[in-house]
């Protein structure tokens, strides 16, 4: 692997989703929080505050960015249902991975998060209609985005950061 930030590629998107990339993309959004649990299980807490590479995020920070991540993208899914093309606020992830409840909350508590998130948000996703998926939101810097397009990249999401982990646990043998 020649670039540990991207151990499943980086994000593309070719389009409009087909209803079986739409159902595959959820079932991905459906495993994360299980595979996010499973890919830290039994890691001790000198495993947890190793980052995944070299400058990288901490275990520990990588867990709890994806509640992090997620929760941000719900609430834009939120805004864009109810809202027509809301201009959401991103936010400094960076900034996010330094503050104390990051460094110090225990992982357990990020991975029960998740859990109950990702059962909202699918419960929320699994009813849209075709129509619902073409609504869109605009980030101040990637522009318009389709709540269909957002699925993929979080169902991306979502495995990236798990094989952040999983490359970090092979290459340490543990």
């Amino acid at each position: 692997m020649s670039d540990l930030r991207y151990p499943i590629g980086k994000f593309s998107y070719d389009g409009k989703l087909t209803e079986v990339q739409k159902r595959d993309f959820l079932d991905h959004l459906a495993q994360t929080p299980a595979n996010l649990r499973s890919a830290v299980e039994g890691l001790s807490a000198t495993q947890l505050n190793t980052p995944y590479r070299p400058g990288g995020w901490t275990v520990r920070q990588v867990v709890h960015h994806v509640p992090d991540s997620h929760l941000n993208s719900y609430v834009r899914f939120k805004l864009a249902l109810t809202e027509d093309e809301p201009t959401i606020k991103p936010y400094a992830e960076d900034r996010w991975a330094e503050l104390p409840d990051t460094k110090a909350t225990p992982i357990e508590i990020s991975l029960a998060l998740l859990e109950s998130l990702h059962d909202r948000w699918l419960r929320l996703l699994r009813s849209l209609t075709p129509e619902d998926w073409k609504r869109t939101f605009r980030h101040p810097e990637m522009g318009p985005m389709t709540l269909e397009k957002t699925l993929a990249l979080y169902a991306w999401h979502g495995r990236h950061h798990v094989a952040h982990i999983a490359a970090l646990r092979s290459r340490e043998g543990w």
